[in-house]
């Protein structure tokens, strides 16, 4: 985390990537304890072995572009998993901002393990609207969101908000939204850092 938020070192951009992904591996790791588990015989060189695997079917989406570091980490430890994909972005007005999604592009997620992820958990609009898009592609079995960073409020937001019960894995909480509603102390903005500063259309 401390490589992340420095600013002498989140600069590299590939290293930025990479603890990101490091980050998604843990969470996912840490989510593949909750998960259903069967038994699955295999034939070794020397005899059959009974073997734990996972149960339940998943799909991991992210919320692009600042999601797809994160979303490699998680698809690191479940690699069979189904891929959706959601553009969120912040519309702004005058004094406030909205979010908007634009496009989505998943496969069902009926019965399914959804894993939604975007690496800042700032108001909880994004993961609220992106949760909302997705209810087209089916009812889940379980919802899961997993974020790097989150904000006390972006959490409280998504707890009043939530569109049924769900598991929340963040790696650091942190006390504060700014004016613009960026997380504080948090680490700047993760797609800029991670991909490069965006040209405003």
């Amino acid at each position: 985390m401390l490589e992340l938020r420095s600013v002498k070192i989140q600069g590299d951009k590939e290293k930025f990537r990479n603890n990101i992904q490091k980050i998604g591996r843990a969470i996912g790791f840490e989510i593949s304890k909750t998960l259903a588990y069967e038994q699955m015989t295999v034939k070794t060189p020397l005899k059959e072995h009974v073997q734990q695997v996972v149960g339940d079917d998943i799909v991991v989406v992210t919320i692009l572009r600042a999601g797809l570091p994160l979303h490699q980490g998680i698809l690191d430890v479940f690699p069979h998993a189904e891929n959706g994909f959601i553009s969120a972005y912040r519309k702004h007005s005058a004094d406030d901002f909205v979010i908007e999604v634009e496009y989505v592009a998943c496969p069902s997620i009926e019965g399914k393990v959804l894993i939604l992820n975007d690496p800042m958990l700032a108001t909880g609009q994004s993961f609220i609207n992106a949760w909302k898009a997705l209810l087209t592609y089916g009812k889940p079995k379980r919802v899961v969101l997993a974020a790097v960073i989150s904000s006390k409020e972006g959490i409280e937001f998504i707890k009043k908000e939530a569109l049924d019960s769900f598991d929340l894995w963040v790696a650091a909480i942190d006390p504060d939204l700014n004016e613009q509603k960026y997380i504080v102390p948090g680490l700047g903005d993760a797609g800029d850092l991670a991909f490069g500063t965006k040209v405003q259309g």
